[in-house]
């Protein structure tokens, strides 16, 4: 099914499992200093959202909470660090990190970089929390 199918809402292919993406094409394509999204989970109607993400050499996300959705880290390529309030979890190629909702966390890449899918439910749409 080709992106443009999709976009004009032809529903019998929307319903059939087909490669959304290469994700090693993907890191292959990008500049290898890129941060940020290469790929992201677009599919009209669905309930996940998911996103390639690349840190460059000993780059970091800082510390966050995620309040409302578990999310699922899958490391694809290079090392990196998740570091937690229990304490620090390893990545490299192939393994897979659960970030419960609630925790706080930030990521650091290693000296070659870190790639990673992150996996978790779709957000329903903004909500508006006390400050505090």
């Amino acid at each position: 099914m080709s992106a443009e199918n999709a976009a004009d809402g032809n529903t019998a292919d929307m319903n059939t499992p087909r490669l959304l993406a290469d994700m090693d094409s993907c890191l292959a394509e990008a500049d290898e200093m890129q941060r940020g999204a290469l790929w992201r989970l677009a599919e009209p109607a669905r309930q996940l959202d998911a996103n390639l993400v690349r840190l460059p050499p000993n780059a970091q996300v800082d510390v966050h909470r995620e309040p409302d959705v578990d999310v699922l880290v899958v490391a694809v390529a290079g090392h990196g660090t998740v570091h937690a309030e229990g304490g620090a979890v390893e990545l490299s190629a192939h393994c897979v990190a659960w970030m419960p909702r609630g925790s706080s966390r930030s990521i650091t890449a290693g000296p070659q970089g870190l790639a990673y899918l992150t996996v978790h439910r779709a957000r329903t749409g903004m909500r508006i929390r006390p400050a505090g």
